[in-house]
C-alpha cells in the first residue's frame, strides 16, 4: 500500500470507527501530508476522492469536514433547490419550536456535547462561511437530539437550502460583528434552557431567535 492509499485507508477507518464524528475539522492538509510523507498535492487528491463520495465536505477559507450522513428527503417534499430563504424561515419558525419537548424528553449527555462543540466551533470561526457552517450544524444537533428519523430528515433538508447561493448572499448582506455575538449569545442561551429541561424557556428562546434572523435577513 502506497502513502497516499494509507491517508486515504486510515481516514476511511477513522470514519468507520466514528473516530472523527460528524460536522468535526479534519487537520490540515499540511498536517496530513507531514504525517503520511507525501505532497499536499497528494492529499487533496485523496480529499478530493473521499469528497465525490460524499464523505467529507469541505469549505473555502474554513477547511475540511466529517460530512452529515445524508438522510432522504420525505415523500413530498420540494427539492432542497427550489426552496427559498423565506420559505426556509416560514418552515424553521413553525418545525423548530414545536420538537423542543421532544429533545427535552429525548436528548442525551452525548446530544448536549455535540450541540457545546458547534457553540465553541462556532465562536471561533474566522469566516462568515464557518460560522454559519457551525450555526447550521448546531440547529441539526438540536434537531437529532430528538431521535426521532423522520425529524432527522426534514432537518437535513433544511441545512441544504442554508447552503444555496441566495440563502448566503443574504446572510452575508445582513451580518455584522454585532449580529454574530447576539446570535452567538442566543445560542448558548438556547442549549443552556436545554440542558436545564426547562421546555418554556427554551421554546420562546428558539422563537425568540429565529424571528431575530428572520427581520435581520428578510427585514420583517
Amino acid at each position: 500500500m502506497d502513502t497516499a492509499d494509507a491517508l486515504k485507508r486510515s481516514i476511511l477507518d477513522k470514519l468507520a470507527e466514528q473516530t472523527w464524528r460528524p460536522g468535526q475539522r479534519l487537520p490540515t492538509e499540511r498536517a496530513l501530508g507531514e504525517q503520511f510523507g507525501i505532497s499536499r498535492s497528494a492529499v487533496r487528491r485523496v480529499l478530493q476522492e473521499l469528497k465525490q463520495q460524499r464523505l467529507i465536505t469541505q469549505t473555502v477559507g474554513s477547511g475540511t469536514y466529517v460530512a452529515e450522513p445524508e438522510q432522504p428527503a420525505p415523500a413530498g417534499v420540494a427539492d432542497a433547490d427550489a426552496v427559498s430563504p423565506a420559505e426556509l424561515m416560514a418552515a424553521r419558525l413553525v418545525l423548530e419550536p414545536a420538537i423542543i419537548e421532544m429533545v427535552i424528553g429525548n436528548a442525551t449527555a452525548a446530544d448536549f456535547a455535540r450541540m457545546d462543540e458547534c457553540n465553541r466551533n462556532a465562536e471561533a470561526a474566522i469566516t462568515l462561511e464557518d460560522f454559519e457552517h457551525w450555526d447550521g450544524a448546531l440547529h441539526e444537533a438540536i434537531a437529532a437530539a430528538a431521535h426521532n428519523g423522520f425529524i432527522s430528515g426534514v432537518f437535513s433538508m433544511m441545512n441544504q437550502v442554508r447552503s444555496q447561493g441566495e440563502w448566503g448572499v443574504l446572510k452575508r448582506r445582513s451580518a455584522t460583528p454585532e449580529r454574530r455575538l447576539e446570535y452567538q449569545d442566543e445560542h448558548r442561551a438556547l442549549v443552556a434552557a436545554l440542558k436545564q429541561r426547562d421546555a418554556t424557556r427554551a421554546r420562546a428562546l428558539c422563537l425568540a431567535h429565529l424571528l431575530h434572523v428572520r427581520t435581520n435577513m428578510l427585514g420583517y
